[in-house]
């Protein structure tokens, strides 16, 4: 039954997807042949559960992939951006103790934080994910370019996909001695900052997008907007690969005067004992998040069952307690709007979106391609 449930999935894929002409002669015969393959498919698909059921003495586990099925131990590998691996490794024993009750079958996680922007190199390069939870949906697309994610991934979860979020926040030293409060103080001659890299680092792609904002969303035009961004990036003495790497070089190296990170990764400090100043600026990004099951490789490994339960399982009240209880916005409604919760994070006034600025294709081609406005401007500040 799993396997004619999967294969009516692709077969849908195909005919919807792919957008065969019916009306013309190609269409007819490629019509023609998916339903040969189909009627075969059932057949085998009858014959095959009659004996897997005779040869093991037990029936498929329900929600598990005909590879996976016949396993007692199942591995899924999960590729995510840094900051997430706190909450990561909160809510996996939860799933696996789920699945384990419900399923009598054993699932382990191999997992990978890094930078978002690596991850979905290392992923599209051969690093076989079976999830991926990245800080940007630009990066998700890339993958899905490669061929390794089937278009419409954003569809099948809620949320269009956008399992944790956040906004940005500004860090400054003890007693903020350079009067840093809003995004304008950061161009300052005398202020130093830190920040990731946006060709490494999906924080860094945020970071350079909030500052764009507030600009814009202050009345400012593309001019105004070019100008602050390229002297506020003169102000940064180093650019680090991702956004646990910028933490550490203010918080443990002492370097910089100011600091913009997730706001999530600055709760997360607090809550490990670190005292910090920082203000979430009124004027801000909605730093959506999303999640998205590598299809390629679940279809490879037979883990698209398990991978798929994961990644519904994170939208659960349950596991969204574990993103808030590191510093994640939940995206659960009626979560985020809890007492305990609405006390945690401030309400932003202005709050932009990528959407605004045209969605992570257009942003990407404007701002960080090779030669477009970030490699600009760091030529006119001398640092490339």
């Amino acid at each position: 039954m799993e396997l004619w449930q999967g294969a009516l999935k692709q077969i849908k894929r195909v005919i919807f997807d792919k957008k065969l002409a019916v009306n013309s002669f190609q269409g007819f015969f490629s019509l023609f042949l998916v339903g040969i393959s189909l009627s075969v498919l059932i057949a085998a698909c009858s014959g095959g559960d009659t004996n897997n059921s005779a040869n093991s003495g037990s029936s498929t586990s329900p929600g598990a992939s005909p590879v996976a099925a016949n396993k007692q131990d199942v591995e899924v590998t999960l590729v995510s951006f840094a900051v997430t691996k706190a909450a990561h490794e909160a809510i996996i024993p939860k799933f696996v103790e789920n699945w384990k009750k419900e399923h009598n079958q054993t699932v382990t996680f191999k997992q990978s934080y890094g930078g978002s922007g690596s991850q979905t190199r290392a992923v599209i390069d051969g690093l076989e994910a079976d999830v991926v939870h990245l800080s940007l949906a630009g990066d998700v697309q890339k993958i899905e370019k490669a061929g390794l994610i089937q278009p419409g991934w954003e569809k099948e979860v809620p949320n269009n996909a956008i399992v944790s979020k956040s906004v940005a926040a500004l860090v400054t030293r003890d007693g903020n001695p350079k009067g840093i409060k809003t995004w304008s103080d950061l161009a300052k001659d005398n202020v130093k900052l830190i920040s990731a890299d946006p060709k490494t680092s999906g924080i860094a792609r945020w970071n350079f997008l909030a500052l764009w904002n507030s600009v814009i969303k202050t009345g400012g035009d593309e001019a105004k907007a070019t100008d602050f961004v390229t002297k506020v990036f003169k102000n940064v003495p180093v650019l680090t690969k991702d956004a646990r790497e910028a933490s550490d070089t203010f918080l443990k190296q002492g370097q910089g005067d100011a600091l913009i990170n997730y706001e999530n990764e600055v709760l997360l400090a607090q809550k490990k004992g670190a005292k910090l100043n920082y203000i979430v600026p009124d004027v801000n990004i909605s730093i959506d998040n999303p999640i998205a099951v590598v299809d390629k490789n679940v279809d490879k490994h037979g883990t698209r069952e398990v991978a798929e339960a994961f990644v519904k399982y994170l939208f659960t009240a349950e596991a969204q307690q574990e993103f808030a209880k590191i510093g994640f916005r939940p995206v659960d409604e009626t979560l985020a709007q809890t007492k305990s919760i609405a006390d945690k994070y401030p309400k932003v006034k202005n709050l932009g979106t990528v959407n605004d600025y045209g969605g992570w294709s257009a942003v990407d081609k404007k701002f960080f391609a090779d030669g477009a406005l970030f490699d600009k401007l760091q030529v006119k500040n001398n640092k490339k």
